[in-house]
């Protein structure tokens, strides 16, 4: 005789009358809480296969004691290099039978952490990964409880004490720069990520292979993480007359940039070469193909769940975890500079 309901999802209570058996006794089986006979647990595990029955595995998590749900915490989902990083938390999450929430900070206003922090700790946690990519993000890693596991993907060990994921920020935009040196150019322009509230790790890398060689450091040009916002960038940039050579604070600001620059007669990489950072999967596709630094932003989500995963059950290791360092891709955005340099006003 076919047990299975046929109208709906079988529960618990399906396969208890089906095994002939007490509810609570489909439990033990399933949490293996309390021994049963071997002849009890056949029946059981008989009844499952023949319903179909998937255990839900938050309920047995919530039986068991044990919270099977991590919280993320970012302030922005659309990004590359957010995305990306939770894609490696979220495959890695699954591969640990735990479920991820995402909160998204909208601003980094103090309603807007609380807002966020407080949706976020309603829910049955093991733990929360912050994304310490921006301000809303250090401003939400601040406040969080101290009871609560946390792991922090970031590029600086400042802040509260919590196990990070660190990525080398300052040396991919150290070895850019002098990549960009290495061919040729008297100085590099950069165009600015927006601040955590501490000095970007870019932009320190920058500054610091410029002064190295003994280089004139130019203004800063600010953006946002938008390629508009690089397009406006680029705008400014084509009317200096001393720009042979961009690094860009990401990829995406980094196609604003040329965008600008070809649509004011500037030729790339003959005029101005342009350097992205994170290695977005357009960059190749761009015209010309980008060079950039990448960085393998799914490995630091992994690795920050391992992390975390590794604080709730009280395990010994390290309470930090590097990431590969970043490396150069060089593609066709690049060249030595042409004689004479750029010297062009806005078309």
């Amino acid at each position: 005789m076919d047990h299975r309901p046929r109208e709906r999802v079988p529960v618990l209570a399906d396969v208890a009358r089906v095994a002939g058996v007490s509810v609570p006794t489909v439990s033990r089986v399933l949490t293996g809480a309390t021994p049963v006979s071997d002849k009890t647990r056949k029946r059981v595990d008989d009844a499952i296969l023949e319903l179909g029955y998937r255990p839900n595995e938050a309920a047995r998590a919530l039986v068991r004691g044990r919270q099977s749900m991590v919280g993320i915490i970012a302030g922005n989902t659309t990004r590359f290099g957010y995305a990306a990083t939770i894609q490696g938390i979220e495959e890695a999450a699954r591969a640990a039978g735990l479920l991820v929430a995402i909160t998204v900070v909208n601003s980094a206003t103090e309603a807007d952490v609380k807002a966020a922090v407080d949706l976020m700790l309603g829910q049955p946690l093991a733990g929360v990964i912050v994304l310490d990519f921006d301000l809303q993000g250090e401003r939400a890693l601040s406040a969080l409880p101290e009871t609560l596991p946390i792991a922090v993907v970031t590029s600086t060990n400042d802040g509260r004490a919590a196990r990070r994921v660190l990525f080398d920020d300052h040396k991919g935009g150290y070895e850019a720069t002098k990549y960009l040196l290495s061919l040729g150019h008297e100085t590099v322009h950069y165009v600015a990520v927006p601040s955590s509230g501490r000095p970007s790790g870019r932009l320190v890398g920058w500054r610091e292979a410029l002064l190295e060689a003994g280089r004139k450091v130019p203004e800063v040009v600010l953006a946002d993480w938008s390629a508009q916002s690089g397009f406006e960038a680029g705008l400014i940039l084509a009317g200096l007359s001393d720009v042979t050579a961009v690094l860009s604070g990401n990829d995406e600001i980094a196609f604003g940039v040329m965008k600008a620059l070809q649509l004011n007669g500037l030729s790339v990489p003959d005029d101005v070469s342009v350097v992205g950072f994170d290695d977005h999967p357009h960059a190749v596709l761009w015209s010309p193909s980008l060079t950039t630094m990448a960085q393998d932003f799914v490995q630091l989500g992994a690795s920050a769940l391992h992390l975390l995963v590794a604080e709730r059950e009280g395990a010994d290791g390290p309470a930090d975890a590097s990431s590969p360092s970043p490396h150069l891709i060089v593609r066709d955005s690049t060249a030595p500079p042409r004689a004479g340099g750029a010297g062009r006003t806005i078309h």
